[in-house]
Parts: C-alpha cells; sequence; structure tokens
C-alpha cells in the first residue's frame, strides 16, 4: 500500500505495488468467474484488477495535460527536453543541452495561444480541431504536442518518411489546417497547397530569422513569405508563434479525459491509412499501466528515436514526463545513434527487434564469435550466465533456484565493457515491441546487459500497450500477462485450426476490451464495426495461445498467415525472425508462399558490413564492407547462395521447422525493401502485398528454378 512518509510521490508508489509479481505458482492474468462463453476462453484480466480496471494511477490525473503539469510543478528545474545542437563551425554535433521542465512549461503554454490565435485569425475558433506535426523526434514535437493539449486541441503525426500522397491523404482526411513542420517539408506542402484548399498555415520550427551578416529580405522567412503569398497560405516561424501566444496573456484551456489526445493513422500495410481515434482517457490508463510495467523516477534517462508519428514512441513520451525523467533526442541519424546513447547513457531502452538483431549481430561478431581466448572467454561467460537465467534444481524434485541475469564478477570484467560500447551500461529495463523478438536473442540480450530485456505487445488501437511480460518472468516465449488497464479474451478460429479447447493451451484470436482501447476509426464507421465484436470487444488479428499462468504467446497472424498448397498454414514472419536472428550477415528477410506450391522460397537483403565477411570467406577473396557494388555483385554469385541456403537450413533444423517451413531457394540482394521504395511502412513493417506484386518476376523465377532442381535430382524408392 501507498505511504505518506515515503518520499516517492503517491502514484509512483501504487505503480510499484501494481509492479508486484504474485506469489510464486499463482496467475499474473486471472480469469473472471463465470465469463466463459462458446468459442472463447474466460476473461482475462491483471491478477490485481479483478474488481476493475486501472484508469489511472493517482484520481487527479485524468488527461495529458495533468501528466505533464504534475510533474512541472513537482520538478520545475530538472531536465526536460535534451538535444544535441549542430556546431557547423566544427561540423559536428554538440553534446546535449537540456530545457528544464519549467522552461517547457512556459514555451508550450505561449505556443498553445498562439496556435489558437492563428486559426481565429482564419475564421476558425472553438476547440476540439487537430494540428498535423510533420517531422523528425526532437523537442519541438513534444512541445507542440503539449501546446495542444493546454489548449483542448490534439495533434495529428505525419510520419516524418511519408510520401507526399500519404500525407495529403491524412491531411485532407482530419481536416487540418495548419501543419507545424519541420523546413525540409515545407516545399512539398506548398506543393500540396493547391489539392488541399482547407490548409491555411504553416508552422516552421526551425529558425527563419536572418542569419548573420544577412540581409532581412534575403532570409528564409522572406523567402518564404513570397512562395507562400503565390500558394494562398501563410508561414510563420516557431518563434513567432511563441512570441505571439506570451503577448496575449491567455491561460490555459485544459481537456476533458474524453477529448481526443491524437488521431494516430496506422501504418497503412495493406491500404490507405486509418485514423484511430484516441482520447485522453484512454493515453492516461495506458500511461498508468506502462508505468506498472516499468516502474520509473525522476532521475530517469530516456533516448528518442522511434518514430513519434507511432503510438508506441508516443507512449514512451507519456511514461517519462509524467515520471519526472528527462529525455534525449536523437541527432537525427539513425545509423549514428550510438553516438547519443554513449551521450545519454540511457536508463531505459526501448526499441524493436529490427535493431535488437543488429545489435545481437555486432556482439556476436565481436565476443563468442571471435578466436582464441576472447571468444574463449566470451562463450564461458554467456553460458555460464545463460544457465543462471533458467537454473535446473540441485537435487532430483527440489525447486530450482532463483534465477538471475546478473553476476557479480563477470558483469564487472566483461558485461559493462560490452554494454558500455552501446551506451547502454546504465540501462535496467529493455522493451521490445512492435514485432515477435526472437526467443534465444532476448535470453542473449538479457544475460550480456545484466538487464530486465522484456517484451510487450500493443497497437495503436490499444495505445500500444496490452500485455507484458511480468517482472519475475525469465521465459523467452511469451509477451507476459495482461496489463491492469485492460482485459483480453481468446476465440477459436476453426478455419486456421485454433480453438480455445486445444492442449496443452487454449488457442485463438486476440480480444482485447479495457480503458485504453479506442472507439472507433475516424470517419470509417464500415472499418470501425469490422474490428469489434457485438459486445464490443476488438479484434486483435493475432492469434496467441495463453497458459496455466495468464502468460500470452503470439503464434500467428490471422491476415499475414500463408497457406501451402498441402494445406499447411504457417507464419512468415516468425520464420523470418528465426533466420534474421541467427544469420547476422542478413538485415531483411521475405519469406513468400504460393497457395499452389507446397515449400517457400524467400527474398533477403544483406548486412553490408557483416556479409562482407562471410562472402570473403565463401569466395576467397577480400570484399571491403564498404564496396557496395562488390556485395551486390557476391550476393548473386552462386557460391554465396549455396552457403546461405546451408546455413538456413542448419537454422532450420536447429530450431526444429517442418519440412515444408524450410525454404527452398532464395534471392539475395542490398536493400530490397524500404520506405523510399515504398515496400516498408515508417514503422519498417513490411508491406507483403506490395512486395510481393513488385517482385513477382524473381519469386516465380526462385519457384521456376526450385521446381527444376527437384526434377533433376534422383527419385527415392518408396516402400
Amino acid at each position: 500500500m501507498p505511504s505518506l512518509l515515503s518520499s516517492k510521490p503517491l502514484f509512483l508508489q501504487t505503480a510499484e505495488d501494481y509492479h508486484k509479481p504474485p506469489p510464486k505458482g499463482q496467475p499474473y492474468s486471472i480469469t473472471l468467474s463465470g465469463s466463459k462463453q462458446p468459442g472463447r476462453t474466460s476473461v482475462y484480466r491483471h491478477h490485481k484488477s479483478r474488481d476493475g480496471l486501472l484508469e489511472t494511477l493517482d484520481p487527479a490525473i485524468r488527461t495529458g495535460h495533468d501528466m505533464f503539469e504534475s510533474s512541472a510543478q513537482k520538478h520545475p528545474h530538472a531536465p526536460c527536453l535534451g538535444y544535441r545542437p549542430y556546431d557547423s563551425a566544427k561540423k559536428t554535433w554538440a553534446p546535449y543541452e537540456w530545457l528544464d521542465y519549467e522552461t517547457v512549461q512556459k514555451r508550450r503554454a505561449d505556443l498553445g495561444v498562439g496556435l489558437v490565435e492563428i486559426h481565429a485569425r482564419e475564421g476558425i475558433t472553438g476547440t476540439q480541431y487537430g494540428f498535423g506535426l510533420w517531422c523528425q523526434n526532437r523537442p519541438e514535437w513534444q512541445l507542440t504536442d503539449l501546446a495542444c493539449m493546454s489548449q483542448s486541441l490534439f495533434s495529428v503525426s505525419l510520419y516524418d518518411t511519408l510520401g507526399p500522397e500519404t500525407s495529403e491523404y491524412i491531411i485532407r482526411h482530419a481536416n487540418l489546417a495548419c501543419v507545424v513542420t519541420s523546413l525540409a517539408h515545407v516545399p512539398v506542402l506548398l506543393q500540396l497547397k493547391s489539392r488541399l484548399p482547407e490548409l491555411k498555415a504553416l508552422v516552421v520550427l526551425d529558425s527563419l530569422a536572418p542569419a548573420t551578416n544577412e540581409a532581412p529580405e534575403l532570409s528564409k522567412q522572406a523567402l518564404l513569405d513570397s512562395l507562400a503569398k503565390e500558394a494562398g497560405i501563410k508561414i510563420y516561424s516557431l518563434e513567432t508563434v511563441e512570441q505571439l501566444g506570451a503577448s496575449l496573456k491567455r491561460p490555459c484551456n485544459p481537456p476533458r479525459p474524453t477529448d481526443a489526445i491524437t488521431i494516430n493513422y496506422t501504418s497503412g500495410t495493406t491500404g490507405p491509412p486509418k485514423g484511430v481515434l484516441l482520447t485522453h482517457a484512454t493515453a492516461v490508463a495506458a500511461t498508468s499501466s506502462s508505468l506498472v510495467a516499468s516502474p520509473a523516477d525522476h532521475h530517469g534517462v530516456a533516448i528518442s528515436y522511434l518514430p513519434l508519428a507511432h503510438i508506441y514512441g508516443r507512449l514512451l513520451e507519456h511514461t517519462v514526463l509524467w515520471s519526472g525523467s528527462r529525455i534525449g533526442y536523437f541527432h537525427g541519424n539513425p545509423l549514428e545513434l550510438v553516438d547519443d546513447l554513449k551521450l545519454l547513457r540511457p536508463t531505459t531502452f526501448a526499441s524493436v527487434p529490427r535493431l535488437y538483431n543488429r545489435f545481437g549481430g555486432a556482439i556476436k561478431s565481436q565476443t563468442v564469435e571471435q578466436p582464441g581466448f576472447k571468444g574463449a572467454l566470451s562463450r564461458h561467460i554467456v553460458k555460464t550466465k545463460l544457465a543462471n537465467a533458467n537454473p535446473a534444481p540441485k537435487t532430483p524434485g527440489a525447486s530450482p533456484p532463483t534465477p538471475t541475469f546478473k553476476h557479480a564478477f563477470y558483469d564487472r570484467i566483461w558485461g559493462r565493457k560490452v554494454a558500455g560500447a552501446f551506451g547502454l551500461d546504465r540501462v535496467t529495463t529493455m522493451v521490445s515491441g512492435a514485432a515477435p523478438l526472437d526467443p534465444s536473442l532476448q535470453a542473449f540480450l538479457r544475460v550480456v546487459f545484466a538487464s530486465r530485456t522484456m517484451q510487450g505487445y500493443g497497437l495503436t488501437e490499444t495505445y500500444a500497450i496490452a500485455l507484458v511480460q511480468p517482472v519475475d518472468d525469465f521465459t523467452v516465449s511469451s509477451v507476459g500477462g495482461v496489463v491492469p488497464c485492460q482485459e483480453a479474451c481468446l476465440l477459436s478460429v476453426p478455419d486456421m485450426d485454433y480453438t480455445v479447447e486445444d492442449k496443452p493451451y487454449p488457442r485463438g484470436e486476440l480480444l482485447l476490451r479495457g480503458k485504453a482501447v479506442f472507439n472507433g476509426y475516424y470517419k470509417n464507421d464500415e472499418e470501425t464495426a469490422k474490428s469489434f465484436t457485438e459486445d464490443g470487444w476488438f479484434k486483435t488479428g493475432d492469434i496467441c495461445s495463453v497458459d496455466e499462468l495468464g502468460r500470452f504467446s503470439i503464434i500467428d497472424r490471422r491476415k499475414n498467415v500463408l497457406k501451402l498448397a498441402q494445406g499447411e498454414y504457417l507464419s512468415p514472419e516468425r520464420i523470418e525472425g528465426v533466420y534474421l536472428s541467427s544469420l547476422t550477415y542478413l538485415a531483411q528477410g521475405f519469406v513468400y508462399g504460393d497457395s499452389v506450391q507446397t515449400f517457400l522460397v524467400a527474398i533477403f537483403g544483406v548486412q553490408p558490413d557483416t556479409f562482407a565477411v562471410f562472402a570473403s570467406k565463401v569466395l576467397g577473396r577480400e570484399i571491403s564492407p564498404t564496396d557496395l557494388v562488390a556485395i551486390k555483385a557476391a550476393a548473386s554469385e552462386p557460391k554465396i547462395k549455396a552457403a546461405v541456403l546451408k546455413d538456413l537450413d542448419k537454422v532450420g533444423r536447429r530450431k526444429k521447422f517442418a519440412g515444408y517451413e524450410r525454404v527452398r531457394n532464395i534471392h539475395l540482394t542490398l536493400d530490397p525493401f524500404t520506405i523510399d521504395n515504398e515496400l516498408l511502412t515508417p514503422t519498417l513493417k513490411l508491406k507483403r502485398p506490395v512486395a510481393a506484386k513488385r517482385y513477382r518476376d524473381v519469386l516465380d523465377g526462385l519457384y521456376a528454378e526450385a521446381l527444376e532442381a527437384e526434377k533433376s535430382q534422383p527419385q527415392k524408392a518408396k516402400l
């Protein structure tokens, strides 16, 4: 129970109380008596939510505005938002500089008033209208989002990497009169203006003031003003809007819990993006559960690099701000992310499997895969720590020792050096979301970083959170139990042979309901109706199993499942994840199965640095990691293809893939799937139907080649 004598705020004490696991052997997710229905499991809830779902950790906090205000009042001079300014003289990025909570509080209040005023000058009044937000992660993104909240407005994020067509669609669909943007996007928005009559103003986050020794008429502001006049739009600098707001001396106009906090557009893997309408109440419930999953305090440090247009990144920042911690923004180049990490040394780190695969590959190549003493020592340390994380009973029938990912000696002489190379030597919690993390990689990272490395599950429609691995759960095959603000059940899917009566565990489509589940898609009643059951459960499309402790495992995807000619169903994402985490020279994968064929083929993108080493060994000649022409040529060598197929087969056998799950033929290349070629979403999810169409000739060729090779092989006699 929270204590008034503790120095920790009551809401964080409440979070810690929820965070504590149940007694050993008791379920993490409990079932509600009498809730089972035909074709469904019982309803599962967090073990401390039997009598009701968590709405907020603090009855006084009901909106996103409240969350930030409470921290700003408690910690006015604590660092809040950090960035690395660019030193043009040295052509380098400088160390982090910080805005404290009091500064952010004042600036966002002024900005909020200024944004309302520029709308009023265009005849737009009232509340609950949206602002577009189009920029890479930076302090001004969060400043603008908080400004919208302070005036009962909402933000609509555009992915920084979106093409003009999708941006145009979102601006029109959300009826946006103003877009707050980085300077780089202004030319595109000016071009789109003729097709967007409702777009009245742009607010540019970068400085438009005259540079040193620059005439005012040659400033960026002057040049943009002339272009804007031709296009019939007004362009303001962020500084101008803040000054306007400060001059008006108006108060904040706080939102209600039922007001919209954002319309968050999904990535659009199969069609136009859908606008997920989310409220302040859902944001508070989700953030409350996030703080339960990973307790924090005002001493914490986080890095912001996951796109804030994605709900995962937004929830992470809500969590940091409510706890009074600080957020350092990466300087914009994902390839130099480790440089930012080394400066920040975050205490929590959230990412996606693709980056963890890169980390895992880099660590293995420099430690356990090294020859001589260095490799032998690394392998011994990892083997020892893996055994300690999954200990066997010391005597038959006895309980196993308490698992641990720490080792007093090995962490000091080895682990800290490895973690320090990534700037993660202070991290206590690492979170993986957005896609399944390979179990062996999760176990490896957990012992390497001596850190709680957990998986979570959520969707845009659930404010990024629904299931999270508990603190004492050392398994690597689940995404954990239900969080306190949600409830879940499974629905039988007979056409895929998944039922809630399956043994040893029920299996079916995951249904979710709760305080952080959205109410519907913006201006899209048809899709909303398709997404919910008649009794109000959101249909996730993910196939799960749930064990006796109430831990859920994602085992398939209703929409991305493949069915081969012999009638076997399989999940290409699971197979891709295993291959990519096992073979570090592969960076991307697209496993494909034609419904008239009995086997799989795949297209893989190679990782230049590690593939160059692999190819050099196979071909017996040196290939430079920076010679992309030579790497691309090597990828097409028959000898390389044969070696990769051999490695894939070894992985498949080691992971006990069924014969039909093993890839039979492959195409290797550099960067086959990118955001620029429109085969990846901005959150790096593969657009499978589009990829299949784009690479149709390649896929057909792979099948033809494999079938021809099959004919040429001697047939085995049948008994």
